[in-house]
């Protein structure tokens, strides 16, 4: 079997890739390593023989597709996050971060490590490939071949060794805290509920209006009043079935379709009636139900205000589905590729409405290689500056960061005249994948022969400084965010989780998706500044 996959380098990466896959779905006291099961499952066939190795391209591959697929999708959420809290977000992730460093700074006086092994421990303690990759970049950049090699090994033995500590360190941190400060996540869910998506169910009910001091007030004037997070369809008033608009007033004993959150729901109830059997969905001579997919590129980036649906059609959006989640659909939501928007319409104008948004799964699912190539093309090309910090230190932004400069930048753009940038969201999620994929199998293989002939009290050292590192980087984030700065902290949680077994550990704790938000709002600033910290401590401490 060995000469086959000596010989058959892709077998290799296949076979890695489907094992570690496998190993990462098995639970153990209800975590799971997820993909970075891969990493370990090519360090284990890479010890086997040298000779088996994957080509570095699929390397690179995998990292330019991860990070640029990465900055894509977070783009909108981190300038979003820049106004509305100004720097407030970015200076405090990217202190603790840098607080991190110095501590590996620290460590490396200490306990005599190598420049390329401190660096692959403080990127193995903040479980970030992205910032290993981008020290090996670096070093097969500024290095000789021979030196190189020996520095690379040093590099990824840092990094495995320290990586299942990054991995409990943020874990054992949030047990911590959550405790420690009494936290409420019900409490937090309820309090975002305007700014975060978190009802994962919404569900939509027959409300009769017996509240005279909320009736002849236009929907606009209650939402102003009350602050609902819901939204309105049919309404059965004077007999006659119709929607509702911004304009539409109610009278005692009229029926109102409400959609929402349970807990909204029932908040909007107390204030306007009471809930009826008079099941108004179930009434489709003239209003019918339908969802359609967005696969009309020139809507892609818009508002659902800017298209001005209720002057051309009888119709209403009651919510939208984007990957997993239900949204409920604002005038300022922005539409996607691949979303799927529910209607309430008059029957004979679903037909356009489908014609208008596309209504194609197919189309909806397409990558544009053209904006993807393109955008992608651009962000390597960023990655091949050299950035001066003095005379004796430049760096690259390389394979890892300058897609992932391009793709925030684009995937906040959105669209640039016919040029869409974004994709569906499948397709992200797809190249996501398989980006990380190909990069862990090919940094596991490439490394599997060093990593196991440095499995000594070398090893423990390193679990040692990477415990330190994980351990007080989590605490800070956590407990100076949560008590100075008054964030959420579940949106905190989602900071931490810098690999998916934390995130899905903090969601697990929440039952709730707040702590997605947080990750996907600070992940592309971690990832940069780890990138950027990582190359920093290898240059200075060389």
């Amino acid at each position: 079997m060995i000469p086959i996959l000596v010989d058959n380098p892709l077998l290799l990466l296949f076979v890695v890739a489907s094992i570690g896959y496998f190993i990462g779905t098995i639970k153990i006291k209800g975590s799971r390593l997820g993909v970075a099961a891969i990493l370990f499952t090519g360090l284990f066939f890479g010890a086997i023989d040298p000779r088996l190795q994957v080509p570095e391209i699929i390397l690179v591959l995998g990292l330019s597709l991860f990070v640029y697929s990465i900055g894509l999708s977070s783009g909108p959420a981190f300038f979003a996050s820049y106004r509305r809290n100004g720097f407030r977000d970015i200076t405090f992730i990217a202190s603790i971060l840098l607080f991190s460093g110095l501590i590996a700074v620290g460590l490396y006086f200490l306990l005599g490590f190598s420049a390329a092994s401190i660096a692959g421990i403080y990127a193995g303690s903040t479980t970030n490939t992205a910032a290993l990759a981008g020290v090996i970049d670096l070093i097969n950049n500024t290095a000789g071949e021979a030196e190189s090699a020996t520095m690379i090994q040093d590099i990824v033995v840092g990094y495995s060794f320290s990586y299942p500590m990054g991995v409990l360190g943020g874990m054992i941190a949030i047990v911590v805290l959550e405790k420690w400060l009494k936290i409420n996540y019900a409490e937090e869910k309820h309090r975002l509920r305007k700014d975060y998506p978190v009802d994962d169910d919404l569900t939509s009910l027959s409300i009769e209006i017996t509240n005279p001091d909320i009736c002849d007030i236009p929907i606009r004037d209650l939402f102003k009043q009350y602050d609902w997070n819901v939204v309105f369809g049919r309404v059965f008033k004077g007999g006659k079935m119709g929607l509702t608009n911004w304009d539409t007033t109610f009278k005692e004993g009229d029926f109102v379709m409400v959609v929402g959150g349970k807990e909204e729901v029932d908040r909007v109830t107390d204030h306007i009636g009471k809930y009826s059997d008079t099941e108004l969905s179930y009434d489709r001579k003239l209003f019918d139900v339908r969802r359609i997919f967005v696969s009309n590129p020139k809507l892609v980036g818009k508002t659902i205000a800017s298209l001005r649906i209720n002057e051309k059609y009888n119709a209403v959006i009651t919510r939208i589905r984007r990957g997993d989640v239900d949204m409920l659909a604002n005038g300022d939501t922005v539409l996607e590729l691949g979303d799927r928007i529910r209607f309430v319409a008059r029957r004979r104008d679903l037909k356009e409405l489908s014609a208008y948004f596309g209504d194609s799964y197919q189309a909806s699912s397409k990558i544009n290689l053209f904006s993807f190539g393109l955008g992608i093309g651009l962000g390597l090309m960023l990655g091949t500056i050299k950035i001066s910090l003095g005379p004796d230190i430049t760096f690259q932004l390389g394979y890892a960061g300058g897609p992932l400069v391009v793709g925030l930048f684009l995937g906040a753009l959105r669209r640039t005249g016919p040029i869409v940038w974004t994709m569906p969201y499948s397709a992200n999620v797809t190249l996501q994948q398989l980006g990380l994929i190909l990069l862990l199998a090919a940094i596991g293989v490439r490394s599997g022969s060093a990593f196991f002939h440095s499995m000594s009290l070398d090893g423990l050292w390193i679990f040692a400084a990477s415990a330190l590192i994980s351990l007080l980087t989590a605490f800070m984030i956590l407990f100076a965010g949560y008590k100075f700065l008054k964030m959420p902290f579940s949106i905190l949680m989602g900071m931490v989780a810098n690999q998916p077994a934390i995130l899905d550990f903090g969601v697990a704790r929440t039952k709730n998706k707040l702590p997605e938000f947080g990750f996907t709002m600070m992940f592309p600033i971690a990832l940069i500044s780890k990138i950027i910290i990582a190359q920093i401590l290898f240059l200075i401490l060389r």
